[in-house]
């Protein structure tokens, strides 16, 4: 059994998470490929010692740098501000590292496709961090959707809602101060994802991007919020079908609401991720008087339950998705062969999110090949 050192940039909420998936993958999956903890690297040399003791690295470094260039580290994970990904990514490919990186991929666009273009010029394993799209009941949607169960796609509704900034009470922070910590940035990503993952490539969109409390408590007395609170974007897919995203930090009494509804032409899928082990199912086939919406509850017979759990509707978890994303980068190590999203998917999501923010500066419908 052959053994990988990893690497780990960011030690905060995610870090710990890609740490624990690391730590849990061999024993879930029996990868033939098994994560070695080697360093993890946090703001301070004494932070990074604690969270190298408490998640179980053999050290901690408070200089990413230094971690990426220890040739103990043969794959990096960047679990960091997004604003420090372009240069990590970009000084552990050009070693020849794979690059498990968290969404978004980048601030721009532009720095989106400098990772693309290194990651694919290094032929190094490379995978962009979307992890919510990996539950068994979305990999099952995907599954009824190619194999057209439910016929033809003609509508795509998608949100992620959430209520952390919906209390104007609540006091300016990092997420109330840069364009990239907005719902855009810090939300819309995986929604976006999750739309291309079910209905194929966004042609052009329309979009409108509000900050609904313009000022907040801050140390000095009001600060204004410099960045967006929710979003709504209506857009036209590849394949013809209509679709509408919404996108809020504001939405009172939502804790995680990622969910979509699929219409199509034979049948319809509904999703949520407040109740992600079950996915809704409708068969337009069924008899008049038994037709109707079928809660399926995920079990062993689905996409990457089995290894977590035996029994049926006895669910999975958030902890799970990131150690599936784990397996997945892994393979793509092992095997030398891109597995979805690469940094170029986390790259198409970017496009679609530049293409919002033009569409809402300039009032209009804008094709996502503008950009």
């Amino acid at each position: 059994m052959k053994e990988i050192g990893i690497g780990i940039v960011g030690a905060g909420y995610m870090g710990k998470a890609h740490s624990v998936a690391m730590a849990a993958v061999g024993a879930v999956f029996d990868t033939p490929l098994r994560p070695r903890l080697e360093t993890i690297c946090s703001t301070t040399e004494s932070g990074a010692a604690d969270k190298a003791r408490a998640f179980g690295f053999a050290r901690g470094t408070a200089d990413w740098r230094k971690l990426v260039a220890d040739p103990k580290v043969e794959a990096v994970v960047i679990a960091s501000p997004q604003d420090t990904h372009l240069e990590i990514a970009l000084a552990a490919l050009a070693l020849g590292k794979p690059v498990l990186c968290e969404k978004p991929l980048a601030t721009t666009l532009a720095d989106c496709r400098k990772m693309v273009a290194a990651a694919e010029a290094s032929g190094a394993a490379n995978m962009t961090g979307f992890n919510y799209i990996r539950t068994p009941a979305s990999q099952m949607a995907r599954e009824i959707i190619a194999s057209g169960e439910i016929g033809e796609i003609i509508y795509l509704r998608g949100e992620h809602t959430e209520d952390f900034l919906a209390d104007p009470a609540q006091p300016a922070d990092w997420r109330t101060r840069a364009r990239a910590n907005g719902s855009m940035g810090d939300l819309s990503p995986h929604i976006i994802n999750a739309a291309l993952a079910l209905a194929g490539p966004i042609e052009r969109l329309i979009a409108d991007i509000e900050t609904v409390h313009k000022t907040r408590p801050g140390p000095n007395g009001s600060e204004p919020v410099t960045n967006d609170d929710q979003a709504q974007i209506m857009c036209r897919f590849a394949n013809g079908a209509m679709g509408a995203l919404f996108i809020s930090r504001v939405a009172t009494g939502k804790k995680m609401g990622y969910a979509y509804d699929i219409f199509g032409t034979k049948g319809a899928v509904r999703f949520d991720q407040e109740d992600q082990n079950a996915l809704w199912l409708y068969k337009g086939e069924a008899k008049p008087d038994r037709q109707g919406f079928t809660k399926i509850l995920t079990g062993p017979l689905h996409p990457d339950y089995k290894p977590f759990c035996l029994g049926p509707g006895h669910g999975t978890g958030y902890q799970d998705q990131i150690i599936i994303e784990a397996r997945d980068f892994l393979q793509a190590i092992a095997t030398k062969a891109p597995i979805w999203p690469t940094f170029r998917d986390g790259m198409l999501v970017n496009q679609i999110i530049e293409a919002a923010f033009l569409s809402h500066a300039e009032k209009r419908w804008v094709s996502a090949n503008e950009l």
